[in-house]
């Protein structure tokens, strides 16, 4: 059986920049076809990324494509992006690895999510750990909790 090929954890900090690093594992492991159901760059994190670091998605997939290092990737960002304060990410990556659902129709999806993650491992809802961010929700179904 092949195992299931992940981009990083939203957790992993590039540069102090939650998520950074996995829309960089989205982008070189989505072009080598190893994963195709993924939120890809216009919803979600990677929106709420690009967002943040003022950056065109088209270009910086293209730069990630042509190569480099993680460090090279973020100088790509800090130069062609809006310049932020440590503060500033600091408190953005926060942000996204705190946030949970905040209206009734994204507590639905959230538990539909979850819902989701226990039928497809074949468990009961309740035995799976209890989640309360949209980061977790990512864990959970990448195998990582």
């Amino acid at each position: 059986m092949a195992l299931n090929v992940y981009p990083r954890s939203p957790k992993v900090l590039l540069g102090g920049i939650a998520h950074l690093a996995r829309f960089i594992d989205k982008i070189k492991l989505r072009h080598a076809g190893k994963i195709q159901d993924y939120n890809y760059i216009t919803v979600g994190f990677d929106k709420y990324l690009i967002d943040f670091l003022q950056i065109d998605p088209k270009a910086f997939e293209q730069r990630v494509l042509a190569g480099g290092s993680d460090e090279a990737l973020l100088a790509w960002v800090t130069t062609h992006g809006r310049k932020h304060s440590d503060q500033e990410i600091a408190e953005w990556s926060k942000g996204i690895l705190t946030g949970g659902p905040k209206d009734d129709a994204a507590k639905q999806r959230f538990q539909g999510r979850v819902q989701d993650i226990a039928t497809k491992r074949g468990v009961p809802l309740a035995s799976l750990p209890h989640v309360t961010t949209w980061a977790d929700v990512i864990e959970l179904d990448e195998e990582r909790m």
